[in-house]
Parts: C-alpha cells; sequence; structure tokens
C-alpha cells in the first residue's frame, strides 16, 4: 500500500511542467526605495530555481513575495491558478514550505519534535495529531536520513545537521513547492554539497518546485533546472545552467569581467572572474 509521500510524489510528478507561480509586473517599494521592478516570471512544478545575482538584487524579496511574507506594492501573483492573497493561510501552508535564511531558534527541542511542526498546517495548535501524521513525519526523517539522531537536540547538531533537519520538517509538511533563502550560507563546501543534493533529489522524486536564493554560481549551475537572474530589483535574464553560464551573460549579472572553463566531467562550465 503506498505511503502518504509516495502517493503525493505521484501526484506532484503527474503535474510536473504546470505552472506554480505566475507573475506579472511585480514591484516592491519600501522606504523610498524600489527592492523589485516590473518583474513577470513563470515557475514550473517539479523543477529546481535558482534566484542569483549580486547582494541587493532583489532575490530574497522576491521570495519573501512568492512566500507572503512581503505584499508587493503593484502587479499581479497567482499560486496554483489563484491569486496568492485568494488562499486561506493554512490552506497555503499546506501548499508551500519557507525556509528563511535565519531560521527561528529551537532551543530546547528535539530532531523529532521540530520535524513534527511541519504536520501543523494540517492538523492546528490543538488539533490531535494521527497515526498518518506520525508516518509522515517518520518518512520525512528518512528521506532526509535524520531518523538516526531523533531524539538528539537541534541545537546540538552541526550546521550542515541542523539544515537537514529543518529540510525535513519542510518534507514533513507534504506541500508542492519549497522556497529556500540561502539554506548553504553558513556551510562548508562537504555540507554545502550534501544539502543541496538532497533538494534536487526531494525535487526529482516527489515532484517538487523548488525556488532557492543561491550565492554560488556554480553550486545553482550545478544543481538548478533554470537560473533567473536579478539586478537593482530587476530580472534581468533567466535561462538553463549552460544558458547562464557563457562570460558575457555572467558579467552583466556580476558587474565583473567573467570566464568559463570546461567542466572535465561533463556538463555546466565551471565559472569564475576573470
Amino acid at each position: 500500500m503506498a505511503t502518504a509521500l509516495m502517493e503525493s510524489a505521484r501526484e506532484g510528478l503527474q503535474r510536473e511542467g504546470e505552472a506554480l507561480y505566475e507573475a506579472e509586473g511585480l514591484s516592491v517599494e519600501a522606504g523610498g526605495r524600489t527592492l523589485l521592478a516590473d518583474v513577470s516570471l513563470r515557475l514550473a512544478r517539479g523543477r529546481v530555481c535558482g534566484l542569483i545575482g549580486h547582494n541587493g538584487s532583489g532575490k530574497t524579496t522576491l521570495l519573501r513575495v512568492l512566500a507572503r511574507q512581503h505584499t508587493p506594492t503593484r502587479g499581479t501573483l497567482r499560486f496554483a491558478g489563484r491569486a496568492l492573497d485568494a488562499w486561506e493561510s493554512r490552506e497555503f501552508a499546506r501548499k508551500v514550505a519557507y525556509l528563511p535564511q535565519q531560521p527561528p531558534a529551537a532551543d530546547g527541542m528535539t530532531v523529532r519534535e521540530l520535524v513534527a511542526l511541519g504536520r501543523y498546517p494540517w492538523h492546528g495548535a490543538l488539533g490531535r495529531f494521527t497515526a498518518k501524521d506520525a508516518q509522515t513525519v517518520d518518512e520525512a526523517m528518512a528521506l532526509t536520513d535524520v531518523q538516526h539522531y531523533a531524539q538528539r537536540y537541534v541545537d546540538q547538531l552541526s550546521g550542515g545537521e541542523r539544515q537537514r533537519v529543518w529540510l525535513a520538517m519542510l518534507v514533513a509538511q507534504d506541500s508542492d513547492c519549497l522556497l529556500l533563502d540561502e539554506p548553504i550560507s553558513a556551510l562548508d563546501i562537504a555540507h554545502q554539497l550534501e544539502v543541496l543534493g538532497l533538494v534536487r533529489r526531494l525535487s526529482e522524486t516527489r515532484g517538487l518546485g523548488v525556488v532557492v536564493v543561491l550565492h554560488d554560481i556554480n553550486m545553482a549551475a550545478r544543481f538548478c533546472d533554470e537560473m533567473v537572474a536579478l539586478h537593482s530589483g530587476h530580472l534581468l535574464v533567466r535561462g538553463t545552467p549552460a544558458e547562464i553560464c557563457r562570460p558575457e551573460v555572467l558579467q552583466s549579472i556580476y558587474g565583473v569581467p567573467m570566464e568559463t572553463v570546461q567542466n572535465t566531467r561533463g556538463g555546466v562550465p565551471v565559472c569564475y572572474p576573470s
């Protein structure tokens, strides 16, 4: 008999390629500054999209708008065919899981307790934690390989371990889309590869749409299906890693001369400042 997560994965894979988000003319202004300016884009199910660009380019602002953490000043935004503000809060939380760059403190919580919070949108604070909820938590922990320290305290884990636990919580939320703001910013290279590899596998096996803010162009090229480059709040260019990783495109994004070298293992080139 198929488990809850396996059934959800099949449904997501069947819908791959359909639009998760459709934005038209999104603008965000705050404190006399324009943070986003007339951004229009379509984000598909079942794909990993990397938001790239210089510091202050608007990546986090765009992600927060997608997560309903920031209201656009102008423009329209639809999720799964419905206006974003037409979704009831709990209903939206069942569809979209958001991890900010600085997750909230989890002091005194065990790994399993934190992962179980992912079920909150399904039963609320006073709802009953069912056998199905427990099964979903178990499966999420197994998928993210955190079950072997289920009873350890989150604040005693390494940075890479903590990020996997937060991802497990998002998986337990059983959503269609993950929004991740710089999930590897404080990790060493080994843990960066581990976390982004996990994100990629979750997208492929469960049909999840993923939007992830990344500073490292080579990590974005390695793990993303497409990249959206922002510059000073404007959508500058979008494309596949092969289309983005060209010297002239990279210079327009980052404002410095860039070169590429062919990856000896194939795939997209390796990018570096010249």
